[in-house]
């Protein structure tokens, strides 16, 4: 059941990906461009995300998921691994144009600059713990 779910759930958020543009490296980057050709489609996008989750989020607390586990929960203490991993993210998604559910949908069509992203981007994930330790251990320092 938990398979057949995830199947589903992936397929409509990599169909949503593909029909709102966000696999157009060049529709991610028109949105960051606020001083040049500036995209504002994507706001649209990110509504449509972001306002259907904050109710979803109300409504599970207090709930288990369907097939089991708990739902995560949300760490609001703004520290050094938030930031840093928010300028990595960022710096990344403005200069690739793509971030780590794109670049998955986008390898059917994308060739060899999607498989190279891919690689790239599997690199950073599998550094980012030893880079976070250190960054732990420097912060306990300061």
């Amino acid at each position: 059941m938990r398979l057949i779910l995830s199947l589903i759930a992936g397929s409509l958020f990599g169909g949503g990906l593909f029909i709102s543009g966000m696999t157009d490296t060049t529709k991610v980057q028109g949105w960051l461009d606020v001083f040049g050709n500036w995209d504002p489609t994507l706001a649209f996008v990110m509504g449509g995300a972001v306002i259907p989750m904050f109710f979803a989020w109300r409504l599970t607390r207090g709930r288990q998921p369907l097939v089991g586990g708990d739902f995560p929960t949300a760490r609001p203490e703004l520290d050094h691994r938030l930031v840093t991993g928010s300028v990595m993210f960022g710096m990344g998604w403005g200069l690739a144009g793509l971030c780590p559910g794109p670049a998955l949908a986008s390898l059917t069509y994308n060739g060899w600059a999607g498989l190279l992203f891919l690689a790239a981007m599997s690199a950073g994930m599998l550094i980012s713990a030893p880079v976070g330790r250190q960054l732990d251990r420097l912060a306990a320092k300061a």
